[in-house]
């Protein structure tokens, strides 16, 4: 039969008591929570559906408008599309290269900023 032990209150000294984290004394633990979204404090006016679906197909003709014009520049779809994947390729393979460099610079107890010069490597890269 195994015994689950639980520590009396004063039975340690002062002295071996730690606290996992300091106390910072400048910020209450229970103050109040303020959310990062910003309110308009304004209210916003009420759009009736047919004004929002006017303003909507306004912005459809001028997407339209602008589909139109890079058409005629020579863009194509299919070639965005082409582009798009092209680039999550490179980003992947970035992302595995940087992995890389990270474990090396561990490995050799540098900086990934060292290996960088040592590669011929742009920071901006």
């Amino acid at each position: 039969m195994s015994q689950t032990f639980t520590p009396r209150r004063g039975s340690l000294p002062a002295k071996s008591v730690q606290r996992r984290t300091p106390l910072s004394g400048c910020k209450k633990v229970n103050s109040h929570f303020k959310s990062p979204v910003q309110t308009a404090s304004t209210p916003q006016a009420q759009v009736s559906p047919q004004e929002e679906i006017e303003e909507l197909r306004r912005e459809l003709d001028r997407l339209d408008t602008e589909i139109e014009l890079l058409e005629n520049e020579g863009f194509k779809v299919e070639e965005l599309n082409q582009h798009i994947e092209l680039l999550h390729e490179y980003n992947d393979i970035k992302d595995i290269g940087q992995s890389l460099l990270g474990r090396l610079a561990a490995l050799r107890g540098v900086t990934t900023r060292d290996l960088y010069s040592h590669f011929g490597l742009d920071l901006d890269d």
